[in-house]
């Protein structure tokens, strides 16, 4: 019989520990292992973000992130392989940086210019100018 081992980087088990009832948490798997036939194939991006990610200016697993002062309203998403956007407390991946804001803040709103990298602070369209000048 088969085994099966998963194992978690310990920042992915703390993010779970101090996850509330209502958060959402997305886990991804990708095979892998000491033989060719379980290697995955490569994911290659699509999308708006493919760009950025194929010049690796942007990762997978990326965490962006914005808050919205007046308004109250904070975002967090995550960047899959694919260059689509998981968003706290949504199900479904969202294929460009304004859907997934707009699904946060209800409004048709530039994504782009909302998402910051967490840690840089950069915004995505920041990225965007910064691969026109490579």
């Amino acid at each position: 019989m088969a085994t099966l081992s998963i194992h978690f980087d310990p920042a992915v088990i703390a993010r779970l520990t101090s996850a509330s009832g209502d958060d959402t948490i997305h886990v991804t798997l990708s095979l892998g292992g000491d033989s060719p036939t379980g290697t995955a194939a490569p994911v290659i991006p699509h999308g708006p973000l493919a760009a950025l990610m194929q010049a690796e200016l942007l990762k997978p697993g990326t965490v962006l992130t914005f808050h919205q002062r007046r308004a109250n309203r904070s975002g967090r998403a995550v960047v899959t392989a694919e260059g689509q956007l998981i968003v706290d407390g949504h199900s479904t991946p969202f294929p460009s940086p304004s859907k997934a804001a707009e699904a946060v803040t209800g409004n048709i709103i530039n994504g782009w210019t909302l998402w910051h990298i967490e840690g840089d602070g950069r915004t995505l369209d920041e990225l965007r100018r910064e691969l026109d000048t490579q």
